[in-house]
């Protein structure tokens, strides 16, 4: 009898074999290519601190979203940068914002392509954080909660197919799926960040959408890094609300929660593969450290072995390309 690792290196030896014994596939289907969609005509404005990455006006942003389908990504995030903000972040629950507008856009477009609004109000608001804000400068929970509903139905009314509350405020996947079922829209699935940690990876994002907090910052609803145990009950509360996929934002660093939610909850599981991971990789083959097409289809393969059905990525497109 041959040694077991002897049998190992023959299933190894030639790359058919290896594809046929391979456990983890990665597939254009099984990513969300995230958009920054903001007002203007025949914009198209490059993030510096995202190459290749644009701030899309609504025109750009349906050519965008067809080019996507045609590489087969299964669906976009869309992201809105509106024209101005107010203290409520009022544009997010505008039937005429801009995310509304392009998600009214895109699916006159491209029927078929799934299109998930992102539903927060960061971007919105003029102080920078997800809620309404108390006189101490601290976010009200319920009030906020009340907005978030009303943004959900104005995103369902202009035809998103998916709900993503990002928000990280207690009760809002409950508060979001009542408004949804008592409007007229129980078929409507709400993707929920579900373990969402305020991470040191998201400041490429905050630069891109413009929504940095004027003061403080987010650790008050967004979780603690060291806390592992704290994102599977989080993950738990949202599917007792009524979550449909649970998601664990950022990717790379909670490859270990992303396994242990998917194992507790058998659950579908999106893992977002945030800005900053995006920007690392491109700083570093820009700097010709790294081949960027073996580490990103070496990153996305991992992300979907630790055990996420859903990579949201900005690296789509170009994987879906690599992936042909």
């Amino acid at each position: 009898m041959p040694f077991p690792q002897t049998r190992l290196r023959r299933l190894r030896a030639t790359r058919a074999l290896r594809g046929l014994v391979r456990e983890t596939r990665l597939t254009a289907a099984d990513l969300v290519y995230p958009m920054f969609v903001a007002h203007g005509v025949d914009r198209r404005e490059p993030i510096d601190a995202m190459p290749g990455v644009d701030r899309l006006s609504i025109a750009h942003a349906v050519a965008e979203a067809g080019a996507a389908e045609e590489l087969g990504v299964g669906a976009v995030l869309l992201f809105g940068i509106p024209a101005a903000k107010d203290e409520e972040g009022s544009g997010a629950w505008d039937d005429e914002g801009v995310v509304q507008l392009a998600t009214r856009a895109i699916k006159d477009a491209h029927p078929e392509l799934i299109v998930i609004a992102d539903l927060c109000l960061c971007e919105y608001t003029s102080h920078g954080h997800c809620g309404v804000l108390r006189p101490d400068g601290t976010v009200e929970n319920d009030a906020t909660l009340e907005l978030l509903a009303r943004t959900a139905i104005s995103q369902a009314r202009a035809g998103a197919d998916m709900l993503a509350p990002s928000d990280m405020m207690d009760g809002r996947v409950g508060a979001i799926r009542a408004a949804l079922d008592e409007d007229g829209y129980a078929e409507k699935p709400i993707l929920a960040y579900s373990a969402k940690f305020a991470s040191a990876f998201y400041g490429p994002f905050r630069e891109a959408a413009g929504s940095a907090p004027a003061f403080g910052d987010r650790r008050g609803y967004q979780m603690d890094p060291a806390n592992g145990n704290e994102a599977l009950r989080e993950a738990r509360l949202d599917v007792e609300e009524g979550a449909d996929i649970v998601m664990v934002k950022p990717a790379l660093a909670y490859l270990d929660l992303i396994r242990r939610i998917k194992d507790e909850t058998a659950m579908p599981v999106a893992a977002y593969n945030v800005s900053g991971e995006y920007a690392m990789v491109k700083a570093a083959a820009a700097a010709g450290a790294l081949d960027e097409r073996a580490a990103v289809l070496e990153t996305l393969t991992c992300i979907r072995r630790a055990g996420a059905d859903i990579v949201i990525t900005y690296h789509a497109k170009d994987a879906a390309r690599w992936l042909q």
